[in-house]
């Protein structure tokens, strides 16, 4: 279904793209990161918070990190502090990277149970479905972010995979 590779190749254009998007929501106002916007997690701050949320919950899930002591509908407040969440998301994008590093194609081949607290049941699914997931994941909500950005007058430059990646390295 995917390759080691594949996560590889992800976990760098995140890590390429969060920066990017941290950068851009630096230049705003602490009371304009936080304003609600009309997004599912209201405002740039809270969807922030809510991606580093899922990304801890489903790696505590994946390779066994500490898992958030927050639950879903608290994602959005995860950290009070910009400076603080944007630290925490360049640390976690660290170790998405040496975890993506270290895959093994049986491992990704494998299947995986959890206990889902979005849909309140226990799942099992192909870890490389998961993988792809909290990718996708990844770009969705920062997709959104980005949205509500451009709304406030901020760029984030190039998004499109093979234009961040080639002028990355």
């Amino acid at each position: 279904m995917i390759t080691p590779a594949f996560a590889q190749t992800m976990a760098a254009y995140n890590a390429v793209l969060n920066t990017k998007t941290y950068t851009a929501a630096a230049r705003l106002s602490d009371g304009e990161r936080r304003a609600d916007r009309g997004a599912f997690w209201h405002s740039i701050q809270g969807t922030l918070n809510h991606l580093l949320w899922a990304d801890r919950m489903w790696m505590s899930r994946i390779d066994g990190w500490k898992a958030p002591n927050e639950g879903l509908a608290e994602s959005g407040g995860l950290h009070e502090d910009f400076a603080t969440l944007a630290a925490e998301r360049t640390r976690i994008d660290t170790d998405l990277a040496a975890w993506a590093a270290r895959l093994d194609p049986t491992w990704l081949g494998s299947a995986m149970t959890w206990f889902s607290g979005a849909a309140g049941r226990e799942m099992t699914a192909p870890r490389a479905l998961i993988v792809m997931h909290l990718f996708n994941h990844q770009t969705h909500h920062r997709g959104q972010v980005h949205a509500m950005l451009t709304a406030a007058g901020q760029r984030v430059g190039d998004t499109d995979l093979p234009l961040v990646l080639s002028s990355a390295g």
